[in-house]
């Protein structure tokens, strides 16, 4: 029989935190899956001049704080995400430095060391870095193969980019990483924010990305584009696998000529702004099976709901059905799909000034769905003012063998009846009198944005 498990990871030591710690980044170490790392908008403590990542050696169960990563600013790090090599443990991170706001691609062999990240790539100009990691054989030797999605300014108008490193624990400098662009249409006027990836052991690869072809009162009309390589991204021609019939490009358009509200808030999400939601991930027991999800808007030239989709392709990205899946005023989607070939769905829908995190679990194509909230919390509160995100662009769900492993960021009010499976908290919290303390025990703390961790065992 499953289980979840619910944890706010924010730490006793934190206890006095009221910021907005969103976007959340998660990586669990698939030899030891007792050993994980998260992350999101978290400043050291301190006020020295790295920035920290939450660190668990006990499952998920307990985490701490620790300030390793370059370039601490008032939010910690900007954008950052993590993803551990499929063996020996070491840790990747891309983060815009919270200070100089460049794309750093960082290392680490050892996450419980106290020794600052090894910088491998520093350059500017950049948006959302977002990191995965696997291992791969060859003649005998055994490497990191890693993969940095990012959103590079210097490709304009087609920044969609991934960086790939054969061997991530020796790559050293940006010759050890090959920057590959994945838009090749010449009509592009921009590529959003995300690029997603989805890699298979077999050495696929998938990545997804939002083509921008227009851009007029703050409405984008975009087409949602996937490429496939099938060399693990390091052959001569990489990323070109998966044509498009339509104009003989690279990249097959998936949906085209879709229109979001991008960078704004929208009466329908609170204090929440859309356009950049995306996710990709393919059946780790088949890697002809892949799932996507995006979210744009209804209405036409005026958008109105903010609804988010699901496409299946069984055949390595050339076609792609929907399955009877759209959810309105859903975002922040994640995939990921289990060695059962299970496949799960994790979105935040805000519904009656409510925002849930729901987990969705298939193994039919969403003809049948054992659905599980995870939270649930008003969408007022905290105020976020002008500050942007609120919950943030993204959340994260991985899978190690049948279990899936997953980090979002909500209200943290200490209120039962907001965790339906249960909730433990590390931070000084009174769940009688639904109230936040500080370090002390007695000063009393408003509700604040936290990261919180779930795990579902098989």
């Amino acid at each position: 029989m499953s289980t979840i498990k619910v944890v706010n990871i924010t730490p006793r030591a934190l206890s006095g935190d009221r910021s907005l710690d969103s976007e959340p980044s998660l990586a669990v170490n698939p030899e030891n899956p007792r050993e994980m790392v998260a992350s999101a908008f978290t400043p050291d403590p301190m006020g020295g001049p790295f920035a920290p990542i939450y660190v668990s050696t006990d499952g998920g169960n307990t985490w701490v704080l620790n300030s390793v990563v370059p370039g601490n600013g008032g939010r910690g790090t900007g954008d950052i995400s993590v993803g551990f090599g499929g063996q020996g443990g070491t840790l990747y991170t891309g983060i815009l430095n919270g200070e100089t706001s460049d794309l750093q691609i960082l290392r680490m062999p050892d996450v419980t060391a106290t020794v600052p990240m090894a910088e491998i790539v520093d350059r500017g100009d950049e948006d959302q870095p977002w990191v995965v990691a696997t291992s791969a054989a060859a003649n005998g030797v055994t490497s990191d193969r890693v993969y940095v999605g990012n959103n590079d300014a210097s490709a304009e108008p087609q920044p969609a980019t991934v960086d790939v490193a054969e061997n991530g624990r020796t790559a050293a400098g940006q010759s050890g990483f090959k920057s590959i662009r994945l838009d090749r249409r010449s009509d592009t006027i921009h590529d959003g924010p995300p690029i997603r990836i989805a890699v298979h052991p077999d050495g696929t690869v998938y990545t997804a990305y939002q083509r921008w072809t227009d851009f007029t009162g703050r409405v984008v009309t975009f087409d949602v584009v996937v490429t496939r390589d099938d060399k693990g991204g390091i052959g001569h021609k990489p990323f070109e696998d998966l044509l498009d019939p339509g104009d003989g490009e690279v990249g097959l358009r998936v949906e085209s000529g879709l229109r979001v509200r991008f960078n704004v808030r929208v009466p329908t999400l609170g204090q929440e702004r859309t356009g950049a939601d995306l996710a990709i991930a393919v059946d780790q027991t088949d890697s002809n099976s892949v799932w996507i999800a995006w979210c744009d808007n209804h209405g036409g030239t005026a958008p109105t709901d903010y609804v988010l989709h699901i496409r299946h392709s069984a055949n390595r990205g050339q076609t792609w059905t929907a399955p009877h899946r759209d959810i309105v005023n859903g975002k922040n989607p994640a995939l990921a799909v289990n060695s059962d070939g299970l496949v799960g769905l994790l979105y935040q829908q805000l519904a009656n000034n409510q925002w849930s995190t729901v987990l969705e679990l298939t193994g039919d194509g969403f003809a049948t769905v054992e659905s599980q909230v995870l939270h649930q919390a008003p969408g007022d509160v905290p105020s976020a003012g002008a500050n942007l995100p609120f919950l943030g662009d993204y959340l994260r769900m991985i899978t190690v063998g049948k279990d899936f492993y997953g980090i979002f960021s909500g209200n943290n009010t200490p209120d039962l009846a907001n965790f339906p499976v249960g909730v433990t908290y590390q931070r000084n919290a009174n769940f009688t009198t639904h109230q936040l303390l500080s370090t002390d025990t007695v000063t009393r703390v408003p509700p604040s944005i936290d990261p919180f961790f779930f795990h579902r065992a098989a």
